[in-house]
Formats: C-alpha cells, sequence, structure tokens
C-alpha cells in the first residue's frame, strides 16, 4: 500500500525508469525505517526487527554516500526532501 503511494508520487512517464533509482530506493528504504522505528518503540525486545533496521540503515547510508559522490545536487535535495539529516562523510 505504501509502495503503491510512494510510486504515484513520480510521474507516470518516468515510473518505469524511475524504480531502480538510487532516489526510489532511497526513498523505499526511508519508510521502511521509519515503519520498523514506531514499531521498536512499542516491542522494545523485538530483536529480528532491530536488526532489520540495522541492515537497511546501512544499505540506505551505502546509498546515500554512493548519491552524494555521484551527483551531490541531487544528494543534498533528497536529505531535504526526506527530512534525513546529513551525516558525516569521510
Amino acid at each position: 500500500m505504501i509502495k503503491n503511494t510512494l510510486i504515484s508520487v513520480i510521474s507516470k512517464e518516468e515510473k518505469k525508469e524511475k524504480r531502480g533509482s538510487v532516489e526510489f530506493q532511497v526513498l523505499s528504504f526511508t519508510n521502511k525505517i521509519r515503519r520498523l522505528t514506531s514499531h521498536l518503540k512499542l516491542h522494545k525486545k523485538d530483536y529480528l526487527s532491530q536488526r532489520g533496521l540495522r541492515k537497511i540503515l546501512g544499505k540506505r547510508q551505502g546509498l546515500l554516500c554512493y548519491l552524494s559522490k555521484k551527483n551531490r545536487i541531487h544528494y543534498k535535495e533528497l536529505i531535504k526532501q526526506l527530512d534525513i539529516r546529513e551525516s558525516k562523510t569521510r
């Protein structure tokens, strides 16, 4: 259900081309992260979900690192749009 709303945000012409893009992947990981964090607020001892959250955070961080090296402008726009604070790069 959430994935369909994400796809509808992207215009219909660009839909097929943009699903595999770095920006779309970061967007979907961010929504998964937000859902898991709200779940973990209620279920503090759900260690499998905590592990999954850490894995998704690592994947998103890798994609953001790649995007910051590839295109800094798109990276900054995505950070602002998703309201993710910028982490310090190495």
